[in-house]
């Protein structure tokens, strides 16, 4: 079957090491107890797959590893479902010992025709999204709704922080935010991207480091370095960090005595549980939001997508469809 993999991996030129090639299919009579084989419809890429690409949590002696972690399809009984990337948290399909790794990091990933997966990490797919906009869900949209919802414990009338407008995880959090009620302040380098944050809901764009109207009660912080001191000054004391990626690399200085002076709460969030993906794809049902679709790319052609996720360019997600 097809698929996107990473054959080398190179710090300097990540890309370098993307292969679309053939790769075995998985054999479902070879699989442990309880796991299933999906026909992807659809594939988003993430940030990870370019760390992947890098080496950054895939070691040499794991290549050739099939990519992606976020896939919609369909079961060999015809279900239509959302496949949870987290393998490991629970115990399911792998026992209780194994450490929680995501989708394409010891497992082969979403970005091939078939992926197989714990039986226990397939999530109905809701009839009213499309396998595109379901595929966009399980790690980017995942992990805003889990700091929004889950880490931070907003609820409506809160005002939130979203550094770094345009990426996936961004964009995800001003539509989820604002669709719950949130004070959603954005930042971006990019003035295009500024007014596009504030066309989805977004009630404040400003440039990074720039004076917000008011104090907000959390901050969700992905890009690291760049944007970590406007994070903690941004806050309101007492207020939550919630850091689910480093893009610019790990903060210096982190502000220690600022932190624990103002008593600042500073949280990780990986993706999150099955029960979030669950009430996501309810709220979606509900409210009617939907992913941002920046573009979609057939597998064969997954090298642009990756390209126009390399170039920082996109606003929302880039997603792969199969067959």
């Amino acid at each position: 079957m097809l698929a996107a993999v990473a054959a080398r991996t190179s710090q300097a030129d990540p890309l370098s090491g993307l292969e679309i090639r053939q790769v075995e299919r998985p054999d479902a009579a070879a699989l442990p107890e309880h796991w299933s084989v999906v026909d992807v419809r659809a594939a988003s890429l993430n940030h990870h797959d370019l760390w992947s690409l890098r080496g950054v949590g895939l070691p040499d002696e794991a290549l050739p590893m099939v990519l992606g972690c976020d896939a919609a399809g369909v079961t060999a009984d015809g279900r239509e479902v959302v496949v949870h990337a987290v393998v490991g948290a629970t115990g399911h399909g792998v026992g209780p010992g194994e450490r929680r790794s995501l989708l394409s990091e010891k497992y082969p990933g979403t970005l091939a025709e078939q992926v197989a997966v714990p039986a226990w990490n397939l999530v109905p797919k809701p009839a009213e999204l499309s396998f595109a906009e379901a595929a966009c869900l399980p790690t980017a949209w995942l992990t805003a709704y889990r700091m929004l919802f889950t880490s931070a414990a907003l609820s409506p009338g809160d005002r939130v922080l979203v550094q770094g407008a345009g990426g996936g995880v961004a964009t995800a959090a001003v539509l989820l935010g604002a669709a719950a009620g949130l004070d959603v302040a954005v930042t971006s380098r990019d003035a295009a991207k500024r007014e596009r944050a504030l066309g989805l809901g977004a009630a404040v764009a400003v440039e990074p480091g720039g004076r917000l109207p008011f104090r907000v009660d959390a901050v969700l912080e992905t890009v690291g370095a760049a944007t970590w001191s406007h994070s903690v000054r941004s806050v309101r004391p007492g207020g939550t960090i919630v850091v689910a990626g480093a893009t610019t690399g790990d903060p210096a200085p982190m502000e220690i005595a600022r932190i624990f002076f103002t008593e600042i709460s500073v949280l990780g969030a990986t993706m999150g549980s099955k029960e979030d993906l669950e009430a996501l794809l309810r709220m979606l049902v509900r409210t009617g939001v939907r992913p941002l679709v920046d573009r979609t790319v057939p597998l064969e052609q997954a090298a642009e997508g990756f390209a126009r996720l390399a170039s920082g360019e996109q606003v929302g997600k880039v997603v792969v469809t199969v067959g």
